[in-house]
């Protein structure tokens, strides 16, 4: 089974809105092993033109009718030992905005000396994460463990976030965001697992400290990996966008959201592997109501 446990993480379903936040599951129950690992690319493809505000759901994008984000995503992972993984992640993110043609004329001549665009593209968050294992028990034909997560995650190019409604198609918000979690795995002789998660992510700048988590329900067999997960996130603080102390500045909202998804791993070759998947917005606050689809290969040591 050791063999998913860099497969699982490399689903990567880049699940981002073009307002404010990226959301990535880097982290499975599952861990490498020493001296093996692996590195998967995967590619995301995703669109919304309803948004979460508060406190209902608007048909509408500002400014733009529809969002599309499509994105390429960079992803290793490393058994330092058999009880700790290091993992890296680069995602290149393009979000473009769909307006009649007058909308993009006026905003031109309004941001002229700003340079307007609906197009904005580039390297996003560098993410570097250690996990740990320290507790592990046998219950019967089970295993429970215990593992604990850090990671730290910065921006790796000048992509803006300044103040305006054409700012809603940023890319990210700029913020080193640091994180701490807690893992618990139960994995059967079966090879059905259910993993459960909960952590704080601090955030530099105006963005607001937040509390993530996530549960998966899945299967880690001899060739085939699927699972299904809900992660949610909720914010400390922060503003809406249409309530009051806003002021056009979308990385100080207050982002909640609760997303669901889906994963498939299919070997194709002895240490290749393609991965596809599926994630939605099913409620949140200040974000796109996003679907997304990923595919990926990987390949494993």
């Amino acid at each position: 089974m050791q063999q998913f446990s860099a497969l699982f993480i490399g689903t990567l379903l880049l699940a981002g809105t073009a307002s404010s936040v990226r959301a990535q599951s880097l982290v499975s129950g599952f861990m490498a092993g020493k001296g093996h690992g692996s590195v998967v690319l995967s590619g995301t493809t995703e669109r919304y033109n309803d948004v979460f505000l508060a406190p209902d759901k608007i048909d509408a994008v500002p400014v733009f009718q529809e969002v599309r984000v499509n994105s390429l995503n960079l992803y290793a992972t490393y058994g330092l030992t058999d009880k700790m993984d290091a993992v890296f992640s680069l995602p290149y993110i393009q979000a473009k905005g769909q307006a009649n043609g007058t909308v993009i004329d006026d905003l031109s001549a309004l941001y002229s000396t700003a340079g307007y665009t609906n197009v904005r593209q580039g390297l996003q968050d560098a993410t570097a994460l250690l996990k740990f294992k320290s507790y592990s028990r046998e219950i019967g034909g089970s295993i429970v463990d215990l593992l604990g997560v850090v990671s730290v995650s910065t921006p790796l190019s000048d992509y803006q976030t300044n103040t305006g409604l054409g700012y809603i198609i940023a890319i990210g918000n700029r913020a080193t965001k640091y994180t701490a979690a807690g893992v618990a795995h139960l994995k059967t002789s079966s090879g059905v697992f259910v993993t459960g998660q909960v952590g704080y992510s601090l955030r530099t700048g105006q963005v607001p400290h937040a509390l993530i988590g996530e549960a998966k329900i899945g299967y880690a067999g001899p060739k085939t990996y699927l699972e299904a997960f809900a992660s949610f996130q909720e914010s400390n603080g922060g503003t809406d966008i249409t309530g009051e102390g806003f002021n056009g500045f979308f990385p100080s909202t207050r982002v909640n959201f609760v997303r669901l998804g889906g994963s498939l791993y299919q070997p194709i070759a002895k240490g290749a592997g393609v991965i596809l998947g599926a994630n939605t917005y099913v409620s949140g606050r200040n974000i796109g109501k996003a679907t997304g689809y990923s595919a990926g290969v990987s390949y494993n040591f």
